[in-house]
């Protein structure tokens, strides 16, 4: 039978879904990925009409296949790919092939930074064909596939999966054959990602440190008076809030430590804060710079309305995952990674 029969029809549809799709998979890192997947095929409950006199089932196999996907955002996409799910054996000289294109949605949910659980459903285009003494009898038609797995990201654009699909009564039903089953696939499968598109960073604002100046006494032209003019330097002040994954909030705890700085900014008028969130690497470069966008964006938020601090002297800022503090290969070092630094320059002060 030609693959082309019951390619053709899903092909379509994914193209159609995807041309459809919600173009914040942009915004949410990288939206398309292709896979290849290996592992085993089980076959179970055979219909009572099963090839007759009853003989033993060879009921496992060797499967796999691959895939394309499309992220519509963060957590769903859409997948499509041509799955081989090997032969199921009626006997030592009559089996039939199984084999055909998946259409389904994949639903995510992160556990934390580096792992990922997913859920899959949708239809499964299939083909039968008969081998050895059943080669005369095909079939093909759609039924329904769902599957569970779990997905570890090695980077932004490589990851592996672990995964188990069930797909619910294959036929193979031309006369005067009328048989069906259900196949189970469990196995491995790797990924690579890619798509997202480019980020343009704004430049960060260069903070110089003054250095400390004592400046000479200033004579002022009066008769027999002198006034002496002193330069005081006020040191800077920096106060760093950690984050959970992938949250743009914080507890209250966290927003008082923010007092010192609020006062710092009350007592000195001329004084100017920057805020500058950061995230750890887990997930895309977009999607951090977003998220890192939102920290800082809460915290001058914060600082302008609790203290009444006018927003033209806060100067915000992300940096997504580009500016790390510790290495982002370990949980230790990602927690100290998903911050906001909140810090005044340092200022001179006439004092008379």
């Amino acid at each position: 039978m030609s693959n082309i029969k019951y390619i053709l029809p899903l092909a379509l549809l994914a193209s159609g879904a995807v041309n459809a799709a919600d173009d914040t998979a942009a915004k949410n890192g990288n939206p398309w990925y292709v896979g290849a997947r290996f592992g085993g095929t089980y076959s179970s409950d055979f219909s009572d009409k099963a090839i007759s006199p009853p003989v033993d089932l060879d009921r496992t196999d060797i499967g796999g296949g691959v895939f394309l996907g499309y992220n519509i955002n963060r957590w769903v996409g859409i997948e499509t790919g041509y799955t081989h799910l090997g032969d199921v054996g009626f006997s030592e000289s009559a089996s039939v092939e199984q084999q055909g294109i998946d259409l389904v949605g994949k639903f995510n949910l992160y556990t934390n930074d580096s792992l990922q659980m997913f859920a899959k459903a949708g239809v499964f285009y299939y083909a039968t064909d008969g081998q050895d003494q059943l080669s005369a009898y095909d079939d093909n038609g759609m039924t329904a596939t769902a599957g569970l797995g779990m997905e570890y990201f090695f980077n932004k654009n490589v990851s592996a999966r672990l995964e188990y699909q069930y797909y619910n009564n294959i036929e193979l039903q031309d006369a005067p054959i009328d048989t069906n089953w259900d196949t189970q696939f469990y196995g491995l499968s790797l990924v690579y990602a890619w798509g997202a598109a480019p980020m343009v960073l704004p430049e960060e604002p260069a903070i110089v440190q003054p250095k400390a100046v004592m400046e000479k006494p200033v004579v002022v032209a009066k008769p027999q008076a002198k006034v002496t003019a002193t330069v005081i330097e006020i040191a800077p002040l920096t106060i760093e809030l950690p984050f959970e994954f992938d949250s743009g909030k914080l507890p209250q705890k966290y927003l008082d430590q923010l007092a010192p700085i609020a006062q710092h900014l009350v007592d000195y008028p001329d004084a100017q804060l920057f805020v500058v969130g950061h995230t750890d690497s887990r997930g895309s470069e977009v999607y951090n710079q977003k998220l890192s966008e939102q920290r800082a964006a809460l915290i001058a938020d914060y600082l302008a309305t609790k203290f009444a601090i006018d927003k033209s002297r806060i100067n915000q800022s992300g940096r997504g995952e580009l500016q790390p503090r510790a290495s982002n290969k370990n949980a230790e070092g990602q927690s100290l990674n998903r911050r906001v630094s909140a810090f005044t320059p340092g200022l001179k002060i006439e004092s008379k």
